[in-house]
């Protein structure tokens, strides 16, 4: 007989001694231990299979209670091995340590688990364990190794590879954020820190009520690398100085800290979304709330407090404030901050992002779809502080007159935002109802009057036609401009050398699609130059149109424009465009007879804070209150032109004269091109790729995402790769950030453009993380 340590010398024995009087034999061998397999299987077989054959004699009544004596102690030995630990540090039972951290409680707890136990079963024995009478709904496991959340409570331990090292932690989802707004004042906040990122920005932008979040996304704060490393209490104490004025919960309320998610009980409105039945929320007027904060932010958290203080514009009370910040002094710089975007594909967690951080909310895509004042206060306020602030922190280049004409705008809408909460009221009824605009226009139109909307004849395509002086650079030549007669159709400029040659073979011909287009205006010295670059097969190449005055200059302008995008001059967004430009170059005009301005105005103004550094520079020999008292004056003038328009319509003219600007809407990466020695910018805006030279920002060549075929990334090496049509393959590495983010920005604004004014429209965020992930 074989010994009781042997795999099958129980269970044969046993086996042997009952197969007379039980159906069904014993199996010849067992392939498990001794100890785990065969005293479960000899109780299976006395207590369930026993089916007696014949009355049993005394000599098998005996075998039988051999049989079950011989069960009890085998399980009386397994009893006993469960404590046992087996040298690779599992026990005898088959089980293993699993430590987990409880953040909450500072405490380390040690379960005894399989590798066949699911998630929300270690949960379970978790907080059984514990014994601690608590909400732990709102918990997770983390694991800190792999930097992984363990969401999928149905997976077990063998599928999620955690073994018997590894360190979890059972802590909240949703953990404490110091969140930067555009406009620079921090809110604290609750954000879920499992979500992925563009679902956490998601969340925040309907709890603030700003619509199409799809354009924002979280920063993480730059360095600036001109000053030394402070202590952590130094930085905190510069941020205090801006936290947000106002309250944004009910004082009393027991916390300031704003809870980002669905709260118990009730879901909360959706701004993000479109909805038919959509009624105006903001005058759009002064961007005043035309309804209790109740009705316009449903169930979130701001509707307990003061949510109306996100669309107010919060004024630079000194200008140490904006001498403290970073201010880029080069291209490069401008680049390296954009190292700090966040993976919208990640959770904040997996992104080494810890609790009480501050990060940046600001717009990510320079593509701002739909913006409409009776829906969008805040959205606009928050848009037109980002655009202030890069102005002020020359992130963005402009003239002194564009300098000027945009503090003529902050200090009226400083002004305005201070009266708007005495005067919302009283202005909100004049506010006419979109559908009864609608229902006026139509009245007319079937009655054969205008309407508001010019139409231009559709069965023609609108030409230009002016002589225009046209400049083409070349190296070591030193000729100016040389006056064409120039026709502008469809997208390409014909250059006679006179009106009488038109009809023949013109001298320079021109097609812009897919052209770089700069403005170069300078009011005060009557120069309205419009620089070109026209893609070819070798690179670009450079041509300057001087027109001769402002309207010639619009019509041009916005022309080549469109022409730039493969748009013609019948298209409905021309004459906007002209008006807007003329708009522009309108409030950059110094007043010839500017009116007398009270000494009490001009003490309200602190013009240090309405002008960048850079022009407060051009003045450092003359005296300090001199120089107060000059750029007062010219900002006044400028107001002149400016005075009559709301509070809104000055924010929208203000984002929009930003848009005009030359270098608006790039973000800068820099990258080492396939083929070449040195580091160079790849410039990403919503609708091409540039390559510029790193020292000027001078492009040199430009690629248009409608001409795009593909884009592909190699992880392993880090280069993106763009393919477009005409066989055109451009390869880059980016030197001082992760490939992810430029492979984001390309889908990210790829997405956009898919965007469509459906009043039912959804987010659809699967085809964003496909378009931006890269591995989904």
């Amino acid at each position: 007989m074989q010994t009781l340590g042997s795999p099958v010398g129980v269970a044969d024995c046993a086996g042997h001694c009952l197969q007379s009087n039980f159906c069904g034999s014993p199996p010849s061998g067992l392939s498990h231990s001794f100890v785990g397999c065969s005293w479960s299987w000899l109780g299976h077989l006395l207590f369930k299979d026993f089916v007696p054959r014949a009355p049993l004699s005394s000599s098998r009544s005996a075998t039988l209670l051999t049989a079950r004596r011989l069960l009890d102690s085998l399980q009386e030995g397994a009893m006993a091995l469960d404590g046992i630990r087996m040298p690779d540090g599992c026990y005898a039972d088959g089980t293993w340590e699993l430590s987990v951290h409880v953040t909450d409680l500072s405490r380390d707890v040690t379960l005894r688990v399989t590798g066949e136990v699911h998630i929300g079963g270690v949960m379970l024995k978790l907080v059984e364990k514990l014994d601690v009478k608590k909400d732990w709904s709102d918990h997770a496991l983390w694991w800190e190794k792999k930097r992984t959340w363990l969401l999928k409570t149905h997976w077990t331990l063998d599928k999620y590879g955690i073994q018997a090292d590894a360190k979890l932690q059972f802590t909240p989802q949703h953990k404490l954020l110091r969140l930067q707004l555009p406009n620079m004042k921090y809110v604290k906040v609750k954000v879920n820190f499992s979500d992925r990122v563009f679902k956490a920005v998601s969340d925040i932008c309907k709890t603030f009520n700003i619509r199409h979040p799809e354009e924002l996304s979280l920063l993480k704060k730059p360095r600036d690398p001109t000053k030394k490393k402070k202590k952590k209490l130094d930085d905190q104490s510069e941020d205090e100085a801006l936290e947000l004025e106002g309250p944004l919960i009910t004082p009393g309320s027991g916390t300031d800290v704003l809870y980002i998610g669905p709260l118990k009980g009730s879901i909360y409105s959706s701004p993000g979304l479109y909805s038919k039945t959509m009624t105006p929320t903001y005058d759009a007027h002064d961007g005043s709330p035309l309804s209790p904060t109740s009705a316009w932010f449903g169930d979130s958290a701001l509707s307990e407090g003061n949510p109306g203080i996100l669309a107010v514009s919060q004024p630079i009370t000194s200008p140490e404030i904006l001498a403290k910040m970073f201010k880029p002094q080069a291209l490069l710089d401008k680049a390296k901050i954009n190292q700090g975007w966040l993976d919208s594909s990640r959770s904040l967690m997996e992104q080494d992002v810890k609790e009480n951080e501050a990060l940046l909310l600001r717009f990510k895509y320079y593509s701002f779809f739909d913006l409409n004042p009776k829906y969008d206060a805040i959205r606009i306020n928050q848009l037109y502080e980002q655009a202030k602030w890069a102005i002020l922190l020359e992130e963005i280049e402009c003239t002194e007159e564009e300098m000027m004409m945009f503090a003529a705008l902050q200090y009226h809408i400083n002004k305005l935002s201070i009266m708007t909460s005495e005067n919302h009221l009283n202005n909100s009824d004049k506010e006419v109802d979109e559908v009864d605009a609608a229902l006026s226009d139509l009245e007319i139109t079937l009655e054969g009057g205008k309407t508001s909307t010019i139409l231009g004849d559709i069965t023609s395509i609108p030409e230009l036609a002016d002589y225009i002086k046209v400049f083409k650079p070349k190296k070591l030549t030193l000729k100016g401009y040389k006056q064409y007669w120039c026709t502008f159709k469809d997208t390409s400029i014909s250059c006679y050398k006179s009106k009488e040659e038109s009809s023949g073979t013109p001298a320079h011909q021109m097609n812009l699609r897919g052209c770089e287009v700069t403005p170069d205006v300078n009011i005060s010295g009557q120069k309205f130059n419009i620089k070109l670059l026209i893609p070819v097969a070798d690179g670009m190449n450079e041509i300057w149109l001087r027109c001769d005055n402002e309207k010639q200059y619009a019509h041009w302008m916005a022309a080549c424009r469109l022409a730039s995008k493969g748009k013609t001059m019948a298209d409905s967004s021309y004459n906007p465009e002209v008006q807007n430009i003329l708009s522009f170059l309108k409030m950059q005009h110094l007043n010839p007879d500017p009116q007398f301005i009270p000494e009490q105005i001009t003490a309200d103004i602190n013009p240090e804070c309405l002008v960048s550094p850079r022009y407060l520079k051009k003045y450092k020999n003359k005296q300090p209150g001199y120089i107060r008292d000059l750029i007062t004056a010219r900002i006044l003038e400028a107001h002149q032109n400016v005075a009559q328009m709301s509070l809104i319509e000055a924010k929208m003219r203000f984002i929009q004269a930003w848009q005009s600007l030359p270098e608006f809407g790039i973000t800068h990466f820099i990258a080492r091109f396939q083929g070449g020695k040195k580091e160079e910018l790849i410039g990403i805006a919503y609708n091409r790729l540039i390559r510029m030279d790193a020292g000027t920002g001078d492009a040199i060549k430009t690629w248009r995402f409608s001409n795009m075929k593909q884009w592909n990334v190699n992880w392993e090496i880090k280069m993106v790769t763009v393919e477009f049509a005409d066989e055109v393959r451009l390869s880059f590495i980016c030197t001082e950030v992760d490939c992810k983010v430029v492979h984001e920005f390309i889908g990210g604004y790829i997405f956009l453009s898919t965007r469509a004014k459906d009043q039912n429209e959804s987010l659809d965020e699967e085809m964003f993380y496909k378009l931006t992930s890269g591995w989904v």
